[in-house]
């Protein structure tokens, strides 16, 4: 297991705040005492760490997720002499966590936690936010993940999930999107705009659409871009005109609506005219 740390900084939609993603791999580092004003939440992706915190020890292993409150002393180093350790990290800050619940900041009791499904999310979102830091997909889905962690897992309790005018809002957020195509609000703003806290207008859209607005964004960009690959222009071309970062962006999600490549699908189309 080679030694390598990797960071991204992702921001929570265009322009707004940061948020940095740590990728860790260490066969023998151990880190020196020190704290972090964010919360940090970590998933294990291999080996084992042992995390000296609160005067006791934490002993990570492959889908534990760890979660160390903000100002709270730490260290980490590798639970054993062969093994290692790697793990996906991100640095939250606090009112991230707070969006969806009651009483003031989270606190995290159990620091190491066993959520399987949590865990699994979490490191989706890390590795495809780490490959392509999108602002909106990030502010789509780790503010969401995040309200998930203190809603599960700390003493806060959640905030009700009955969304007055779910159907309505969903479809003003919707609009706004498409409307503004290549630079898309941040989600922070609209629901400031609507009179909601961002977890309220993610919980609505999620409900009315079934998927989250960066996906639906996505969707909507992929159909633009089909109508432009029929007109004979070339996928680097079309990914900047419905707001994709890249060709490569824009083929990630064609791809994954349907099917094909841009470029193979604006062959195919082109060869029926």
């Amino acid at each position: 297991m080679a030694e390598q740390a990797l960071w991204t900084r992702a921001r929570l939609g265009r322009c707004g705040p940061p948020l940095d993603l740590l990728t860790a791999s260490f066969r023998s580092h151990v880190y020196a005492p020190h704290a972090h004003e964010e919360y940090t939440v970590g998933v294990c992706v291999g080996g084992s760490e042992v995390i000296d915190y609160r005067g006791g020890h934490i002993r990570t292993g492959p889908g534990t997720i760890v979660v160390l409150d903000p100002g709270e002393m730490h260290t980490g180093g590798p639970g054993n002499s062969t093994d290692g350790y790697a793990y996906r990290a991100l640095y939250a800050e606090p009112s991230l966590l707070a969006d969806g619940t009651l009483c003031g900041l989270p606190y995290f009791r159990e620091p190491l936690l066993d959520d399987p499904e949590l865990a699994a999310a979490l490191r989706l979102a890390h590795t495809e936010l780490s490959a392509c830091p999108d602002p909106l997909e990030a502010e789509s889905r780790l503010p969401w993940l995040l309200t998930a962690l203190a809603r599960r897992h700390s003493t806060a309790r959640p905030v009700s999930d009955l969304i007055p005018g779910a159907s309505a809002i969903a479809h003003t957020v919707r609009d706004r999107l498409a409307d503004e195509l290549t630079a898309p609000p941040t989600l922070a703003s609209l629901a400031t705009d609507l009179g909601l806290s961002r977890y309220q207008l993610l919980r609505a859209f999620r409900t009315t659409m079934g998927i989250p607005p960066y996906a639906w964004l996505a969707q909507h960009r992929v159909s633009r871009a089909r109508a432009l690959l029929a007109a004979g222009l070339r996928p680097a071309e079309v990914a900047p005109l419905v707001g994709f970062a890249d060709q490569a962006h824009l083929t990630r999600w064609f791809r994954r609506v349907l099917g094909v490549t841009p470029a193979a699908y604006r062959n195919s189309v082109q060869d029926t005219r």
